[in-house]
Order: C-alpha cells, then sequence, then structure tokens
C-alpha cells in the first residue's frame, strides 16, 4: 500500500463514522490467551475497570464493554482463558478442551506475550498459533506485547520490524500491539482494533499476500461509483463528490476539503484526476489510501451504506422480495423488462455488430460481484456467433434461462411418486421411455402413462406427458408402433417421440421436451373416464345456462304482465 498522505489533508474524512447499525453484528465475543504470566487477566482488568487490582484473579471472569465502550456501539463480551495444557503424548502438549472450545466460538483472539519473558514471545509460532490452525480458528488475531512498561521506553523497540518474521509466516495477524496494563498504554486500543477487526475486516477488501484490492471489493465500488456519477460523464464533479459524502456521513464538504482530496488522490494516481473531476481510478485509489493507512471504518461505512454486507453483497432488504410461488407455478418476464434488457445489450454494444464480445460482457457484469455466466453450465448456453459472441436472442435467453433437470424414476418408484400428490405438481413434464423393439416395454409403459393421467384427472393437477421410443436404431415391434400411435391420439397427446442415442440427434429431443413445457396444455393425458367427466361437466354448464336464461325470461314476463295490470287499474 501507499505510504501515508498528509494527515490534515485526511483529518476531514476521518470524521466518518463506524456509527450505530454500521454493522449486522450485535455483539463481538474476543478470547484472550496466552502464556501463563504473561498478564491477560491484568488487561482484561485495566480495560474493564481503568485499573489493576493488587490480587489478579488467575482466570478473570467473562467481562462485558457496554455498547457505549466504543464508537460502533456494538457490545464486546471478553473471555479469559487459563492456558492450562493438557498432555497429549510425550513432550506434545495441547491445549485443555475448555479453552479450546472458548477459542472455537470466537469472534477474534488476543494472543498475549511478555517483554520480560523470551520464551513467551517463542512461544507464539512454537505453540500458540500452530494450535489456532489446527482447531481452525480462522477468526482475526490481534498480538499484544504486554508489560511493555518494562522496557523502559515502552516504543524503545519497532515492533513491526520485530514481529515480521512471524507476520509472513502467519498471515491471520491482524496487528501486532504494545500495552501496558500498569501504565494504561493502548489497553483500550488492544480490544477497540479486536473489535474492529470483526466489524470491519480486511480479507473481503484485501489479499494480505500481494497487497492488492480484491477483484469483488473493486467491482463493489465501481457500482458505487456508477450511481454516484450521474451525469454518466466517468468523473464524479465537486458536486457528485460532495453528494457522495453527505450521503455517507451527513457532513458536507468545503471547496477546500474537495481540492486537498483531489491533490492527495493525484499525488497517488495520475490519472485519478481529469477535467471532470475524480475518476474512477481515483475514487478507487481514495479507497486504498483509507486501508493502507487503517480506516477500513471509513471503507466499510461506504460499503454498508450503498448495501453491501461482509461478503460484499447486496444485502436481502436491498434486493426485491422474491415472489412466493405454489410448486406448479412459474413466472416470466414482462415486456418492459424485456424492453429494458434490450437497452442494456446495446449500450454495452460498443461496436455495434448486433453481439457481446467477452469483453463487452465482462463490462456489463463488472459491477456485480462476479458474472453469472461464468459457471460451466451457463457459460455455453446462449445463442453466439462464429466468433463466440452473444447475440441478443442468446442474452434474453440468458436473462429467461430454462434450465432442464432431468430426474431418473425406476419403475419401482413410480408408486411411491404418485402416492405424494405435490410431487408431481412440482414437475413440468413427465416422460415414459420404453425399449420400442421390445412389445412388454411398451404395455408397461402404457399402464403406467394411464395411471399418471388419472390421478391427474382426480387431483385437477394433471401433468403434460411425453412418450419416449427408445432404441429407434434397432427393428421396431409392430404392434407397439401401431398401438402406441392409436393411444396417443385417443389421449390427445403427441405421438411417441423416436430416439436413438447411438445415430440420432439429442438436441432435437431435449428441445421437444422444453417445447412441452412451454405448452403444456398440448400434452396433458385424458382417459375415457376423465373425458366422460368433461362432458358430463359440459352438459351441467350448458343445462344451467338454458335453466338460467328461462328463469330470466319468465321473471321478467311476470314482471310486465304485473306492470301492464297497475298501469290498467289506475
Amino acid at each position: 500500500m501507499s505510504s501515508t498522505p498528509n494527515h490534515q489533508n485526511f483529518l476531514y474524512l476521518e470524521q466518518m463514522p463506524g456509527g450505530p447499525g454500521s454493522s449486522a453484528r450485535s455483539s463481538v465475543r474476543v478470547v484472550v490467551v496466552g502464556d501463563p504470566g504473561t498478564g491477560k487477566s491484568s488487561l482484561i482488568s485495566a480495560v474493564a475497570f481503568g485499573t489493576v487490582p493488587k490480587k489478579v484473579p488467575p482466570v478473570h471472569p467473562p467481562t462485558r464493554l457496554p455498547p457505549g465502550f466504543y464508537r460502533d456501539r456494538v457490545p464486546v463480551t471478553v473471555i479469559d482463558t487459563s492456558s492450562r495444557l493438557e498432555n497429549k503424548g510425550k513432550n506434545n502438549e495441547k491445549l485443555n478442551n475448555a479453552d479450546a472450545e472458548e477459542l472455537k466460538k470466537a469472534d477474534a483472539v488476543i494472543l498475549t506475550y511478555a517483554c520480560d519473558q523470551p520464551m513467551s514471545l517463542s512461544s507464539l509460532t512454537s505453540f500458540w498459533l500452530p494450535q489456532l490452525r489446527s482447531l481452525e480458528v480462522k477468526v482475526p488475531i490481534i498480538v499484544a506485547e504486554c508489560k511493555s512498561d518494562l522496557r523502559g521506553d515502552p516504543f524503545s523497540v519497532n515492533l513491526k520490524e520485530m514481529m515480521e518474521p512471524i507476520t509472513g509466516q502467519f498471515r491471520e495477524i491482524d496487528i501486532c500491539l504494545q500495552c501496558s496494563a500498569i501504565k494504561m498504554i493502548q489497553v483500550h486500543y488492544i480490544f477497540y482494533s479486536a473489535q474492529k477487526a470483526v466489524l470491519h475486516p480486511v480479507d473481503p477488501l484485501l489479499d494480505r499476500d500481494s497487497l492488492h484490492l480484491k477483484p469483488r471489493f473493486v467491482r463493489a465500488f465501481k457500482r458505487i461509483f456508477f450511481l454516484c456519477d450521474r451525469d454518466k460523464d466517468d468523473a464524479l464533479s465537486d458536486a457528485e463528490f460532495n453528494d457522495f459524502w453527505v450521503k455517507c456521513c451527513k457532513a458536507p464538504l468545503k471547496p477546500t476539503e474537495i481540492a486537498a482530496v483531489k491533490r492527495v488522490v493525484q499525488e497517488k494516481q495520475q490519472d485519478g484526476v481529469n477535467g471532470h473531476g475524480v475518476t474512477f481510478k481515483g475514487f478507487i485509489t481514495l479507497q486504498a489510501l483509507f486501508i493502507g493507512n487503517g480506516r477500513l471504518e471509513t471503507t466499510w461505512g461506504v460499503l454498508r451504506k450503498f448495501g453491501y454486507g461482509n461478503d460484499l453483497e447486496l444485502r436481502d432488504e436491498c434486493l426485491p422480495v422474491p415472489l412466493k410461488l405454489a410448486p406448479d407455478q412459474s413466472v416470466e418476464l414482462a415486456s418492459e423488462v424485456v424492453e429494458f434488457l434490450c437497452g442494456i445489450f446495446g449500450m454495452y454494444d460498443k461496436d455495434n455488430d448486433g453481439a457481446l464480445s467477452p469483453a463487452e460482457l465482462e463490462d456489463l457484469f463488472s459491477t456485480a460481484p462476479e458474472s453469472p455466466w461464468d459457471e460451466a453450465r451457463y457459460r455455453d448456453a446462449g445463442e453466439k456467433t462464429s466468433l463466440g459472441n452473444l447475440t441478443l436472442k442468446g442474452f434474453l435467453s440468458e436473462g429467461t434461462k430454462k434450465t432442464l433437470i432431468l430426474q431418473e424414476i425406476p419403475e419401482d418408484g413410480v408408486k411411491e411418486v404418485l402416492s405424494y400428490e405435490e410431487y408431481m405438481a412440482t414437475c413440468d413434464v413427465a416422460l415414459f421411455v420404453y425399449d420400442s423393439s421390445v412389445e412388454h416395454s411398451w404395455k408397461r409403459t402404457k399402464e403406467l402413462l394411464v395411471e399418471v393421467a388419472r390421478q391427474g384427472e382426480v387431483s385437477g393437477r394433471g401433468v403434460p406427458c411425453l412418450l419416449i421410443a427408445a432404441k429407434d436404431d434397432l427393428d421396431p415391434c409392430q404392434i407397439t408402433v401401431q398401438d402406441s400411435a392409436m393411444v396417443s391420439q385417443e389421449m390427445g397427446i403427441k405421438p411417441p417421440i423416436r430416439v436413438s442415442m447411438i445415430v440420432g440427434d439429442s438436441k432435437i429431443f431435449f428441445r421437444r421436451i422444453v417445447r412441452a413445457a412451454e405448452h403444456p396444455h398440448l400434452n396433458i393425458p385424458e382417459t375415457e373416464v376423465g373425458k366422460g367427466r368433461k362432458r358430463y361437466r359440459h352438459l351441467v354448464n350448458n343445462s344451467l345456462m338454458f335453466v338460467s336464461g328461462s328463469a330470466v325470461t319468465i321473471v321478467g314476463l311476470a314482471a310486465y304482465r304485473a306492470y301492464a295490470a297497475r298501469r290498467n287499474s289506475n
């Protein structure tokens, strides 16, 4: 990361609060571990009571720092540990079970050593850090050098340089700090750093090895930049930058302050500012400066204000509520949505060739966490040109993608499936596959078809059905051919689809399945009993209509006669 910018220039930017509600967490649990006698319990006493008692308990009871203790207003529960070890074998020790369980529940760990106990420093790498890895404790670790007042000058040693061999080997260490419980040196900052590492984590933002900003973080800020760039000139004017800042911290910036920001950004990134204002490169450079200076709460304040959670995805409450659909329901895109998608397609088709190149497609999704079409099952699903570019038709078929999921149900499992009424309601199409060269295979298929059709008629949830005459490369059984054609005609469904996986084209077969799902009314089979019920209902409905018409006529005639009688009597 870059060096620290002029503090005066960035003083006002540091006023952005982590603030109430800046994180979804309601509490932070911090566990303190380290060698015996390194000052764990004294450190906890100092932060909780502002002093260290003459007689410090061997293990401090769980201590709660109230919501107002730090500015994020999230309470911190501090757990002390005994540091008691258990023998695992000869010269091989491990943490006792109670401490191990506490560490597994931790949100952050403070790992202590004492500056007057050299062995406690070496045990960080020989025991404690390996133990945390073996327990799979994947939380921020704050290394605290306790009793620093014993040095005379507590900060006479460059802790960063001294700890570099350890931090280089154990990247899970978030920060190393010096403290003194007796002198109250950096005691509160130790626990604040633990809380901050949980509420405003660095791992989603920065690759610790390369020190590069992570792609998902950059993409999130690209979306924020686009939302703030109202005139779409690829730069934030002074007014737009001020509006961005007011949205995030509710405090307007003076023109001199905006000029100072632009000056610092341009020092770090020459093309970070142009004639129109702060460019995206400058905008992301500003965030890199915050991170490099440890101002993670500032960056997270922006992200959370624009709806992002710790996974750098938009929180559920910021997204449209999905429709609650019944098992047999589906949704289609409205014409307005299709029109909007066509407009988006045209906007990103920079060369106007009627197709999106991989680069244009990546640009389209550059403000999303990732491209949703990068997965293997979607990557080649849409229609593309000979050059591999996505056509408009293919693009629209991806915003309205239909995924074909086939589930095989063996013959002996059909009875169980049919016994569960809701199961058939979740199916879009039922396929009946039989060996076209074997008469018995067709007879059993016909029985199953009738059984499914009957259940649909009783439940009122008919399922589209297709007959699949498999092994078409073999000599077909003529009785099967004739009977299957007759059955499909009588039951009102499409003739059997003849398929050979050896010599045929399976794409046609799958298209027929999708087409049947799209037009379900054309393939719902009817039994003779079902047809009879339908004719009866039709007859009854017509009769009711006839009777209803007659009743209207009779009532109308009676009303006319009563009216005529009254008129004659007058």
